[in-house]
Parts: C-alpha cells; sequence; structure tokens
C-alpha cells in the first residue's frame, strides 16, 4: 500500500479523480475510514471523473445510490454505516451490486461485510489526521499521482 498526504477536500477530490481514471467495469472499491473521513469526499471525485453531473451525497438512510455512466454502466455508491454485519446488507440484495458485472460499485463502511467483499476488492483506507489532513492508503500497483 501506498499513503498520500492530502491537505484539502480539493487535494482528495484531485486523489479521487486521477483513481477514477484506472476503473474498469465489475470493480469493487472498499473504502475504509471513522466517521468523517472523507470517503464521501473521496466518492464525489471519482463519481465526477466517471461523469456524473448530479450531486453525490451519501446514502447513508437509503444505503444506496445509483448513477448511470456511459457504455451502459453503472456507478453504484453504498453506504453500510446503518447495517450491522453481512446478513443484514444480504437482505437489502448488496450482492447483487457487488457481483454486478457492469457497475462499479464504491462501498462505505465495507468492513461491516468482510465476507461478502471478493477477493479483487481494491481496499483504499482514508485517516483523518486533523480538520484538514487525511492519509489515503492505495494500492501500490495503481498508476496514479
Amino acid at each position: 500500500m501506498r499513503k498520500v498526504t492530502t491537505t484539502s477536500e480539493t487535494e482528495t477530490t484531485a486523489l479521487a479523480t486521477e483513481f477514477a481514471k484506472t476503473l474498469k467495469s465489475g470493480t469493487v472499491i472498499a473504502l475504509f475510514g471513522d466517521l468523517g473521513a472523507g470517503k464521501t469526499i473521496f466518492t464525489k471525485g471519482v463519481a465526477r471523473q466517471l461523469g456524473v453531473t448530479i450531486p453525490v451525497t451519501s446514502p447513508t438512510f437509503t444505503i444506496l445510490q445509483e448513477y448511470a455512466l456511459p457504455n451502459n454502466v453503472m456507478l453504484y455508491h453504498l453506504d453500510l454505516y446503518r447495517i450491522s454485519d453481512y446478513t443484514a446488507a444480504l437482505a437489502f440484495g448488496v450482492d447483487e451490486y457487488i457481483d454486478d458485472p457492469d457497475g462499479i460499485i464504491l462501498i462505505e463502511w465495507a468492513e461491516r461485510i468482510p465476507e461478502l467483499l471478493p477477493d479483487n476488492t481494491v481496499k483504499i483506507t482514508i485517516r483523518h489526521i486533523d480538520d484538514h489532513t487525511r492519509e489515503i492508503e492505495i494500492p501500490e500497483n495503481l498508476d496514479i499521482e
């Protein structure tokens, strides 16, 4: 894993934008981090780069937001904060989204469902250092700045 330090929402969004350029259909991205760490900010950057033009918000209460992308690809943004474990996630049909080969799946609070994450899940951890600073761990093999 490579650690990148960002000192603003703008920098976190820029990192997410570069990361999004590496994504292909069927990719599952698991975002780990405490409440307020910046998972949704990161998600917004990914969504913008993928072509989402409407406001991106965290689906804390609805669990899922779906965004249509070009080429019949979907971006699924899941927020599992209110899910207790993988059995509760299965009741919501989370596995159907994770298994969609035509989707890009971003999961906030992915630590709630480790049993459902595919082996090739891209895992990103965001740590809140202070009001503006974040330490973001991303896989080494991604070609991003």
